[in-house]
């Protein structure tokens, strides 16, 4: 069975920062690429920040400079360094994961997201 569980999102103010998780199973972690997206109220859901297998990053345009992804292979963990923090950047965050699992499918997969709000 396949899990993305995020966590680290909360209330925080303009200019703050925040660090999201991402804790993965059942995905063969290190073959898969990771990404973070975010879908604010009534817009469609748009990449934050991606990570490929061989740690290479791509980021949304809005974010460069701001926010830094990585990964941790060995605890099968990627994460969201979010700083300076706008109130444009309130949304709920999802983990996405794309590669192959351990049943042998190449698949996406993607958390239950966690809500980040910025507050003005």
């Amino acid at each position: 069975q396949v899990q993305l569980v995020e966590s680290g999102g909360g209330l925080v103010q303009a200019g703050g920062s925040l660090r999201l998780s991402c804790a993965a199973s059942g995905i063969i972690f290190s073959t898969n690429n990771m990404g973070w997206y975010r879908q604010a109220p009534g817009k469609q859901r748009e990449l934050v920040a991606i990570i490929t297998s061989g740690g290479s990053t791509n980021y949304a345009n809005s974010v460069k400079g701001r926010f830094t992804i990585s990964r941790e292979n060995a605890r099968n963990m990627v994460y969201l360094q979010m700083n300076s923090l706008k109130p444009e950047d309130t949304a709920v965050y999802s983990c996405n994961s794309e590669g192959r699992d351990y049943s042998g499918n190449y698949r996406s997969y993607w958390g239950q997201g966690t809500q980040v709000t910025v507050s003005s």
